[in-house]
């Protein structure tokens, strides 16, 4: 508590600052490069982002487009290989393709020959440039990764993990009793940022190759039905609810209007929120983690039924492998902020449920939303089990994680929405919470948000024969 109090200090005074005029240093037109971050690391190609200003004056910057590139190699000193941005753009997102696993990189990246600088994340025992302290503490590295061994076997089925779309929501970071954390909104005129989000979500899972989607919850900023239609035409473009996207509903979304909307498909066996569906031998566990009248302000809970249900289903096939999600996490470690019940699942049920994945080697995945985060967690008396908590879509960093399932195991990888809109409204949404976003939300290390695990997934038959 007094670790994640003296963290959230800096903010508090900045916003203070900020409400009180306090002098700011005048405008300079020298070009910064500034937010780096090593966002996908995957056994092959890694994306990494940045941005580019100017001071305006008053302690932010003006985005200047700018060329951007980033030169990498084996060895610090000889950075001869270059990949550039597809466009002059103050928000650069390039990819290095064509990578070796196993292999250590160094790398540097830069626009107008300035070298972009990281995020700060080393400052609450974290890192969003690399693998390894290399770099780190200099101005612009090289800074360094090393890429995973890929998951062994052939490749299955690809899936996207998302949350927290928030649609109809028109004011992004409120913090309820922080008056003076103010929240950000869209510039006039421009769609609304849970649209813009939400589209782009579509478009990146489609192009990264997901066979699937699931939504976990916060469909909507408030359960209000024209939202909730909005968000199913938006969904809709990945394909059919029920075969190729499956939805929870999140506390945000008031009770029994989700399901209205989002229809159960065929095959779908069906509780009031909660269902159990199969897919090549993948068994895929929705859960309603909010199955209660409420504000949505207290912990989540399934209720008697839905988790009784789940008890029995596990039992009957604890084998069959398993891929579970729900809105609220089973538990919240190591976390930026102050950890409230509201965080999590009700702690006796949360045990339950874990309980239940120690019977049933066969569930190998949780996957959960709420926090906004990206923290992947061995579950400590399940430890065949990762949960996987998501960032939100609907803000910084902005995406998805894909899973990646193979026959020996699965790699899971965080993918920022990379369209103009929407890297443009990530880097204005950073600033939530005074500044603190990037450190609680990006993940305080790249295993957070990209990692691989040997699990037996043989059962599951690929959707595409190959």
């Amino acid at each position: 508590m007094f670790r994640s109090g003296a963290l959230i200090a800096p903010a508090l005074l900045k916003a203070i600052a900020a409400a009180v005029h306090i002098p700011r240093p005048r405008r300079s037109h020298h070009v910064a490069a500034i937010h780096l971050e090593l966002v996908t690391l995957a056994e092959d190609h890694a994306v990494i982002t940045w941005h580019t200003g100017v001071p305006d004056g008053r302690g932010r910057l003006l985005p200047v487009v700018t060329e951007g590139e980033v030169v990498y190699g084996t060895h610090p000193g000889r950075l001869t290989r270059v990949a550039g941005s597809d466009r002059p753009t103050a928000h650069h997102h390039v990819e290095l393709t064509g990578l070796e696993p196993g292999q250590t990189y160094y790398y540097q990246a830069r626009s107008r020959g300035v070298t972009a600088t990281p995020t700060p994340l080393h400052l609450v025992r974290g890192n969003a440039v690399g693998t390894s302290l290399h770099g780190l503490g200099s101005h612009g590295g090289p800074y360094s990764f090393t890429t995973p061994l890929p998951p062994s076997g052939r490749h299955l089925m690809s899936i996207a993990l998302c949350n927290d779309l928030h649609v109809g929501e028109t004011t992004a970071g409120l913090v309820a009793g922080m008056p003076l954390i103010r929240g950000i909104t869209q510039p006039l005129g421009r769609t609304p940022y849970p649209e813009v989000m939400s589209l782009a979500l579509v478009d990146e899972a489609r192009r990264r190759g997901a066979d699937l989607l699931l939504a976990a919850g916060d469909i909507s900023a408030g359960g209000a039905p024209h939202d909730l239609a909005a968000a199913g035409r938006i969904l809709d473009r990945f394909g059919e609810h029920g075969r190729d996207y499956f939805v929870v509903r999140g506390n945000h979304d008031r009770h029994g209007r989700l399901e209205a909307t989002f229809r159960r498909g065929a095959g779908m066996e069906e509780g009031p929120g909660y269902f159990s569906h199969e897919v090549g031998g993948l068994r895929i566990v929705g859960l309603d983690t909010y199955e209660k009248q409420g504000n949505g302000g207290d912990s989540g809970g399934l209720g008697a039924e839905q988790l009784a249900w789940l008890r029995r289903r596990l039992r009957e096939n604890g084998d069959q492998p398993t891929v579970v999600f729900g809105h609220h996490p089973l538990t919240v470690r190591d976390s930026v902020f102050p950890v409230t019940g509201g965080q999590r699942m009700n702690r006796r049920q949360a045990r339950a449920i874990v309980d239940a994945y120690a019977s049933a080697p066969g569930v190998f995945l949780h996957h959960a939303g709420h926090t906004h985060r990206n923290k992947r967690t061995v579950l400590t008396s399940a430890p065949h089990v990762t949960q996987q908590e998501v960032s939100a879509v609907k803000e910084y960093p902005g995406g998805f994680c894909l899973l990646r399932i193979h026959t020996g195991g699965y790699a899971l990888n965080f993918y920022k929405a990379r369209a103009a809109e929407a890297l443009e409204w990530g880097e204005l949404s950073r600033r939530l919470a005074g500044g603190l976003w990037p450190h609680h939300a990006l993940g305080r290390a790249v295993a957070d948000r990209n990692s691989v695990t040997a699990h037996d997934l043989s059962g599951i038959r690929p959707l595409v024969p190959c």
